[in-house]
């Protein structure tokens, strides 16, 4: 199985913490001693070990893991597990991911969001013969939405978003509604800060808890904070990381990762190391 990279890195995940404080180079360089040239520097992707470390604590991040981040050291271990498969698809010049769900028993499915392209998870669904009878979506920038008719054009596809959040054709549910795939067990969470109402779908019943959280965290790093940069930090530390070490995360973006993993590497959450 092929590594995908990381969505990330270190210069993403500093210019986050930079917007998402309000930091501009000159207050940053009067807190740290750390030049506006050398803060500059970093943000363009040269690592600086030294003036990394230094202005890490100011932004909130935990310095060992962003140096991690900087050297590329680190990767999620990879996850095989029956009743779950990752989809890469490619948008602009990044990807996105996409998830299908399954009950290994009764073969019901669900997608999670769909990537620009549903065209190989349904090569899966077809394969396996899966009955896939609900779409969920974490959130609906168009990324993640954007082949969304075609899996309602798979037959009978009930597509589910929370209310805060609407989208087209899909029935609007309420926080910590819960749903079911076959014998599995789907829980609702608000992970919101990148978007309105960014939900965190947990599925119980697999080999092990699943947490799809579209862009709530990625491996080692988290999405923008584009409506509220300390909600989604205060959201995925009340939601996310709250659940057993074991919990897979399925990001939006970059490679599957857990709890436990990103407990001990994700610099944005530096109290949990």
């Amino acid at each position: 199985m092929a590594i995908i990279p990381l969505e990330d890195n270190f210069e993403d995940v500093l210019g986050k913490a930079m917007r998402g404080t309000g930091m501009s180079r000159e207050i940053l360089s009067s807190l740290t001693e750390v030049s506006e040239d050398d803060i500059a520097k970093l943000e363009e992707g040269e690592l600086l070990e030294e003036p990394l470390r230094r202005i890490a604590a100011s932004l909130g991040l935990d310095a060992d893991s962003l140096v991690e981040r900087a050297q590329g050291s680190w990767q999620p271990e990879t996850v095989e597990m029956e009743g779950l498969r990752q989809f890469i698809t490619p948008h602009k010049d990044y990807t996105v991911a996409s998830y299908l769900v399954w009950d290994p028993d009764s073969m019901e499915a669900a997608m999670f969001d769909t990537g620009t392209n549903v065209d190989d998870a349904y090569s899966l669904v077809q394969a396996l013969g899966l009955n896939v009878t609900q779409l969920f979506l974490t959130h609906t920038h168009s990324d993640h939405i954007k082949a969304a008719s075609k899996i309602k054009r798979w037959g009978k596809v009930t597509a589910h978003t929370l209310g805060k959040e609407p989208a087209p054709n899909a029935e609007r549910f309420l926080e910590g509604q819960e749903f079911r795939i076959g014998a599995l067990k789907v829980s609702t969470r608000l992970t919101w800060g990148h978007s309105p109402a960014s939900v965190t779908y947990v599925v119980d019943g697999l080999d092990r808890p699943v947490a799809i959280v579209g862009d709530a965290i990625f491996a080692q790093s988290m999405g923008g904070g584009v409506v509220s940069y300390q909600a989604a930090l205060e959201t995925n530390r009340k939601e996310i990381f709250t659940l057993a070490d074991d919990t897979i995360i399925c990001p939006g973006h970059g490679p599957m990762t857990s709890v436990a993993e990103e407990k001990a590497h994700n610099p944005f959450f530096p109290e949990l190391k």
